[in-house]
């Protein structure tokens, strides 16, 4: 017998660790806001029920004012789920139980699984659940999710909710004082006699809607004529009066009478707290140091940079056994395929290319592990509050700093997932500068192009070099919004409040795994995009290849070589070396891809760039890692012997072409140039095609203006 299940919850309610709990599958536990943006689902077998689990966004309440809380709201009342499960902190239970009275007044039956309930406990503090039970008329149930506790009580909870094949809805009614109450039963009647939207949702649910100004019950009423306008007549007759006689609005007193239920609610003996208030608990304690005004910000500085030292540290042996694991494999491949294009296809085009990439695998994988410990002990969160003070005077919101982080506000993140948790703003505007602004962080596939070029030209100062691209990135950020905010994006700020929730001591298991998903994403990305488009570019950088006069002209040259008169034969293998160099990069330079190269030098000469830097540069606006790749493949091919082939790094250094200034140029064009495809398209999907397009080409010529000014000022000093 099939069956739904829906988890609902506040974010940081521990609801996506109740979700991998019961299904086994995989998603990410943050601990802030808006991290969870889509619907997930997963499998879950209860005896002869086969049941599909649907972890919902997290939310604070039903109120359509974001993505979030519409998508939830929706799936209840659309979907129908045969059992609900809100996921509470027990913690702050009286912020968690809004949206518990919210799912309630709508009618859905639902299972309040009281999480965290070991923290409560060591609080001194004890929840009557029976008592609550009794008082709102819902199965209360007490859950550790972390460590598994009370999972089976849920099940059996679930399974019993299931099979009685959801009885009739039997809403909650609170009253909201004289004034609303008495408009809420003329509604109520008015709904209920004309059969507005069809009888879909309940008919006082939908006059508090319209107390509310929901817009989305109010767009959906739009086609009943009548019935809506005589709605919006009541609505403004009611607010009117609220206006005069308690100088407030109607949707404000409703969430103060909600908040009053549950105040009351919670002091009719179910919570039980300790004598003494004077002690604060660790979070407290921590705050204070950690949160401090002045301390706090130089303590975040410290964590990160020590989080690089410390990934660079660990890496440096591991890193180094990856590289010669796939010398190795060069070596061997070119002495055993015999040489041509299949040989050059392997080496140049696959090994050199995907290694590359993948050589910064063990860095990626120290880095991010210290992330998700950042991220599950409840820092990150405190991170966000911080920057907050920061933001506003840039022209953006609190809820911006979390896409910040998440797309590379600290080196290993994503801008695709950084945009999408843009869908928090509430002000369209807002949310329109911080998805434009967002890219221009470090994220995860930019890192390999940072670590090659550190360790090229600033030996020995990887970390101190990556600390510095990622403060770079923030000041990019935050001046190009204050730019937009004050030219295309005008508009007025929104105010913002944040929940820090209590730190925890994340598990082992949890950092391993959560630290195994992203490199694993990385590995794959690498094997599949990454190892397609080198491919591709190893054929544009191999065909259509020299001319017959090109050819011949070299084997003219060694001919004249081999019959002159050398002191040594090592001479003469020296000279015949520089000549097959020599007609190695003529051979680069003649392909598609050396010729577009060649042609883009006018515009790139001035930041620094030469041919091949440009076609690495082309490659990245696919995928950024494909830069490393790119540049792998091209000095592979140029190359005089792939059996004596060196790291790419230790190639760049020894270029001429090459100098600190050069890199320190390429570094900040790879920062602030356009996003990779998938962010455009998410960007496009978010925000709107005309502002995808926009990022392509605000970034790419703010990039462009910043590594020529770095280029022509280092080289003249």
């Amino acid at each position: 017998m099939n069956a739904t299940m829906a988890l609902m919850g506040n974010p940081n309610s521990g609801k996506t660790t109740l979700f991998n709990n019961l299904t086994g599958a995989r998603q990410h536990v943050g601990n802030y806001p808006g991290i969870t943006v889509e619907k997930r689902e997963g499998r879950l077998k209860i005896e002869e029920l086969d049941i599909t689990v649907v972890d919902l966004p997290g939310t604070y309440s039903l109120t359509a004012y974001t993505q979030d809380e519409l998508v939830a709201r929706n799936f209840l009342i659309e979907k129908n789920p045969d059992a609900v499960v809100a996921v509470l902190d027990a913690t702050n239970l009286e912020r968690s139980l809004y949206l518990v009275l919210q799912i309630l007044e709508l009618g859905t039956p639902v299972i309040v699984a009281l999480n965290m309930m070991d923290e409560v406990r060591r609080k001194g503090v004890s929840i009557d659940t029976g008592r609550l039970s009794k008082l709102l008329d819902t199965p209360i149930l007490e859950m550790v999710a972390r460590t598994g506790e009370g999972r089976e009580n849920l099940l059996q909870e679930a399974r019993t909710a299931m099979l009685d094949r959801r009885p009739a809805r039997k809403e909650l009614r609170i009253s909201y004082g004289h004034d609303l109450d008495e408009t809420l039963n003329i509604m109520q009647e008015l709904i209920e006699s004309s059969n507005f939207l069809d009888g879909r949702y309940p008919s006082r649910w939908l006059g508090l809607k319209y107390l509310e100004n929901d817009a989305e019950v109010l767009a959906l009423g739009e086609s009943f004529t009548d019935v809506h306008s005589r709605l919006l007549e009541l609505t403004g007759t009611l607010a009117e009066h609220c206006r005069k006689t308690l100088n407030t609005e109607p949707e404000c007193l409703i969430a103060d009478y909600r908040y009053g239920f549950i105040t009351g609610l919670l002091k009719d003996g179910v919570v039980t707290r300790p004598s003494t208030q004077a002690r604060f608990d660790i979070t407290d304690k921590l705050d204070m140091v950690l949160t401090n005004r002045l301390a706090g910000p130089f303590l975040m500085f410290a964590i990160i940079y020590l989080m690089f030292e410390l990934t660079f540290t660990l890496g440096e042996v591991p890193m180094g056994w990856v590289e010669a694991l796939f010398g190795w494999l060069s070596e061997t491949a070119t002495a055993i395929l015999p040489e041509g294009l299949l040989s050059s296809l392997i080496v140049s085009g696959i090994i050199d290319g995907v290694g590359g990439v993948l050589g910064f695998t063990p860095l990626i994988m120290i880095m991010f592990f210290f992330l998700s410990f950042l991220e599950d002990s409840g820092y990150m969160a405190r991170m966000a509050y911080m920057l907050d003070r920061v933001f506003r005077i840039f022209g953006l919101h609190g809820c911006s700093v979390m896409p910040f982080i998440i797309s590379g506000g600290i080196p290993g993140g994503c801008a695709v997932p950084g945009v999408m948790a843009a869908r928090t703003l509430r002000s369209p505007k807002e949310k329109i500068a911080t998805v434009l602004t967002a890219p221009f962080l470090s994220c995860g596939a930019k890192v390999p192009v940072f670590l090659l070029l550190a360790a090229a030209f600033f030996p020995g100062s990887g970390a101190s070099a990556l600390f510095w691209i990622t403060l770079g990135g923030w000041v990019m950020a935050l001046l190009s919004a204050r730019i937009l905010r004050s030219t295309v994006i005008k508009g007025e700020a929104t105010p913002f409040v944040m929940e820090l929730p209590p730190y925890r001591m994340p598990t082992l298991k949890g950092m391993c795994l959560h630290t195994w998903e992203r490199v694993w994403q990385y590995i794959k990305k690498a094997g599949t995009v990454i190892l397609a488009i080198s491919i591709l570019l190893w054929a544009a950088m191999t065909f259509p290849g020299p001319s017959e006069e090109q050819t011949a002209r070299f084997e003219n040259e060694r001919t004249a070589a081999q019959a002159m008169t050398w002191e040594s034969d090592a001479d003469m293998e020296e000279a015949l070396a520089v000549i097959d160099n020599a007609e190695a990069q003529d051979a680069l330079r003649s392909s598609l891809a050396g010729r577009i190269g060649t042609a883009l030098e006018l515009v790139s000469k001035p930041a620094g760039f030469d041919w091949r830097t440009n076609i690495a540069l082309l490659g990245g606006f696919a995928a950024k890692e494909v830069i490393v790749s790119s540049l792998g493949t091209a000095y592979s091919l140029g190359e005089v012997d792939p059996e004596e082939s060196t790291g790419l790094s230790e190639k760049l250094r020894t270029d001429p072409a090459w100098n600190m200034w050069v890199a320190v140029s390429l570094i900040a064009f790879v920062l602030l140039y356009a996003p990779c495809f998938v962010t455009v398209a998410v960007i496009g999907r978010e925000i709107g095609w005309k502002w995808a397009v926009f990022s392509v080409g605000f970034n790419t010529i703010l990039a462009y203006g910043v590594s020529v000014s770095i280029y022509q000022v280092g080289m003249a000093l």
